[in-house]
């Protein structure tokens, strides 16, 4: 397996439920694995769960685990006969009563879509295949005109688009998903259908500090709302599907480059997600243009690239971790790339930490250092560094297990537990410790230069301050 920079998030589900697959997909790249909320079991969680902890202990590194909420689904109701055609221009009424519908109507179960909807606005179904205009807004029904017609069969998905809807983020189901996840122990949640600051404060409140917040960006209302989420959330992720659905698709990239850009800025981990390799759910190889889709991310600066359903319910998990893998070390090569991360590098924050973090970039770049050893009490101070997309890797060293399996999530970053009794108390003593790091990675030569990060007093969170050079012995 090749050291990549950007990290491969990878779904766990039916095809990657027993151990030796997991351990295989750790081996072949993977190092955060996904645990999807909407479905499954709670015991089929708990199972993969322990196998990926069986896996960290055996391959000794650290793995995370994100736990990805399922979210409100907005769906139709049943039709008479399971399906119907509806045509271009045709009318098309909503409503609340649960009788099955024809080609007139259907019973829409969300009186939280009608109060909000509007003349013009658009209601998109089935994954956007199907797209109807509302006309008029009774107390408890829209009319709507058929505006891209097709099949639609029962509880098919419902998108609205153009409003912000009154839906919490976080369902009854989502929080029983969300405390047991909790209670397993995860590093990450990820939280759906997010459109405001609020839905963030909610999770917070319930989440405190026993997990990162992950905001799954697919809606345009969170797009609106960029900035105030991404200073709420510790990560974010590019959620293409809905976004593509509700989104012209030519936005989407657009819009990906600028999540990333604006959390990159903030040093917040962002994952760009959905149809990777789409193919390879079927298919051993990838297509050209989902090679060149990774690649781009890449290029874009994300943090991580996810695999859904590739690795959860393919025929090829594997070889879709190994590829994508292979794609993410043969970009990370290239003279090009590597001149496109130093242009794009950002301007440094005016925090005595950012200020450290950017010079320690910049003095392992003048001096070749095979490493950064960052002593970072829950992170922060190795995600700064990350932000600085150094040319060397980043090593964390943290005296949590926690935080080293928060770190798996964030470009090149390799982390490190250090064992309480063991904790640095001199300058000295930490340069020794930093310096069995690097033997313990297995980077650098006698006589290199490795540049060291730190805080004083040591173990204080947030007291980054202090940057020193030592060779190896």
């Amino acid at each position: 397996m090749a050291l990549c920079r950007t990290k491969i998030v990878a779904t766990l589900g039916p095809a990657s439920s027993d151990y030796a697959t997991i351990r295989d997909l750790a081996l072949a790249g993977a190092d955060v694995f996904r645990l999807n909320f909407s479905h499954g079991t709670h015991a089929d969680h708990a199972s993969r769960h322990a196998f990926v902890r069986q896996v960290e202990r055996e391959l000794d590194r650290p793995i995370g685990i994100l736990a990805d909420m399922q979210g409100p689904k907005l769906r139709v109701g049943q039709f008479a006969g399971g399906k119907v055609v509806l045509e271009a221009g045709a009318a098309f009424r909503f409503d609340l009563s649960d009788t099955p519908g024809d080609t007139t109507r259907v019973q829409l179960p969300h009186p939280e879509i009608i109060s909000v909807a509007k003349p013009g606005s658009r209601l998109l179904m089935d994954d956007g295949k199907l797209a109807v205009v509302v006309e008029q807004v009774g107390p408890d029904w829209l009319q709507t005109r058929v505006q891209t017609g097709g099949p639609l069969s029962d509880h098919k998905g419902v998108n609205v688009p153009d409003v912000a809807l009154p839906i919490p983020a976080l369902t009854e189901k989502d929080r029983l998903d969300l405390a047991y996840a909790l209670e397993l122990g995860v590093e990450y949640i990820a939280l759906s259908f997010v459109q405001r600051p609020e839905d963030l404060l909610q999770a917070r409140a319930l989440v405190g500090e026993r997990a990162a917040l992950l905001a799954k960006l697919e809606k345009p209302q969170a797009v609106e709302n960029l900035a105030a989420i991404l200073e709420l959330s510790d990560a974010v992720m590019v959620a293409r599907g809905d976004l593509g659905v509700e989104l012209p698709p030519e936005s989407v990239p657009l819009i990906q480059k600028r999540i990333i850009r604006e959390a990159r800025r903030l040093g917040k981990p962002v994952v760009v997600a959905t149809q990777m390799l789409e193919s390879m759910i079927a298919a051993p190889t990838p297509t050209r243009a989902e090679a060149s889709d990774v690649a781009t991310a890449v290029f874009d600066g994300a943090d991580a690239v996810m695999l859904s359903a590739e690795s959860a319910a393919g025929q090829y998990p594997r070889e879709a971790v190994r590829i994508m893998n292979r794609i993410l070390w043969r970009v990370e090569q290239d003279a090009g790339w590597q001149a496109h991360m130093a242009a794009a590098r950002l301007a440094p924050e005016d925090y005595v930490a950012d200020a450290i973090a950017s010079a320690a970039q910049q003095v392992a770049a003048t001096l070749h250092a095979p490493a950064i050893v960052a002593y970072t009490h829950r992170g922060a101070t190795a995600l700064r560094i990350a932000r600085e997309r150094p040319t060397c890797p980043v090593l964390g060293v943290t005296p949590t297990a926690q935080a080293a399996r928060r770190l798996a999530l964030v470009w090149g970053v390799r982390a490190f537990v250090s064992l309480p009794h063991t904790a640095s108390t001199t300058v000295e003593q930490m340069v020794r410790d930093a310096l069995d790091v690097v033997r313990r990675a297995q980077v650098g030569a006698t006589g290199d230069s490795v540049v060291i990060a730190a805080g004083v007093p040591f173990g204080v969170s947030g007291s980054t301050n202090l940057l020193r050079v030592a060779a190896v012995p």
